[in-house]
């Protein structure tokens, strides 16, 4: 296994899909983490994802994000200052590898009843992420 780049672009990061597709019958979307300008300079302009890519690729699926729960162990991909301020954010510091903790999920539960309680008269989608957008991610959504 390759060391970890401390300030580098995640391993295998390019690999996987940026966006995926609402989950049918929710509200969930899933994504790998977007990453802020400083990154996004050492990818090809065809592998870049950043926040603003994330908003516009869902404006163009006729979709709105409310919420994004970041599931990464670390805040140096992005700050939440680089989403749109109408977008909620919340960060749970989720170690990869291994199965959430409880305290943790209970974390997810809460932040998602939070918002679809705040949330009941309209669309607006929560958008989940870890690294890859896979593992973490699918764990929680599940």
């Amino acid at each position: 296994m390759a060391p970890k780049k401390k300030n580098g672009i995640p391993d295998r990061w390019a690999d996987y899909q940026a966006l995926g597709k609402r989950i049918p019958g929710t509200r969930f979307v899933a994504f790998k983490v977007p990453l802020k300008r400083s990154f996004r300079s050492l990818l090809p302009l065809t592998k870049a994802f950043g926040p603003l890519d994330l908003v516009q690729q869902l404006q163009e699926q006729q979709q709105e994000l409310g919420l994004v729960i970041d599931l990464t162990y670390t805040t140096r991909y992005y700050t939440p200052e680089d989403l749109p301020n109408s977008i909620l954010h919340v960060k749970i510091f989720t170690a990869g590898h291994q199965v959430p903790s409880d305290p943790t999920i209970l974390s997810f539960k809460r932040a998602v009843r939070s918002f679809l309680r705040e949330n009941e008269s309209n669309d607006k989608l929560i958008g989940v992420h870890c690294t890859h957008g896979l593992n973490r991610t699918g764990y929680m959504v599940c």
